[in-house]
């Protein structure tokens, strides 16, 4: 039988308390312009290449909240991307690993990676 789904990703759902503020600094993190429309008053769709980033307010509790890293964001220089973030004020959960990723967290403590590729 041949599986109506298709395989790709459309989608990472990141939960956040605030969809303001977490617009702003998703899209400063990744030089993006905060000038999307905040739909329903709850979802903001970051612009991506490749699949999406939703910051959906309306499912975040403090439980919900990405305790190990769900996708990865790439970087070609590690090394600046490791000062950005840290230049950012994010909380670094690790020092660059194999030359090659870190971890951090968001303002709400969801915890991302960047990876060199």
């Amino acid at each position: 039988m041949t599986s109506p789904i298709t395989n790709q990703i459309g989608a990472v759902f990141i939960p956040v308390s605030d969809i303001e503020r977490s617009r702003n600094w998703y899209c400063s993190l990744l030089g993006l312009p905060a000038d999307e429309e905040v739909l329903f008053g709850h979802l903001y769709v970051i612009p991506m290449q490749g699949p999406g980033i939703v910051l959906d307010s309306k499912i975040y509790t403090p439980e919900s909240i990405l305790k190990v890293p769900a996708f990865h964001l790439n970087t070609e220089d590690i090394d600046a991307a490791y000062d950005f973030v840290k230049a950012s004020g994010a909380e670094l959960l690790t020092d660059i690993e194999n030359d090659h990723w870190f971890n951090f967290k968001d303002p709400d403590g969801n915890v991302l990676m960047i990876c060199r590729c």
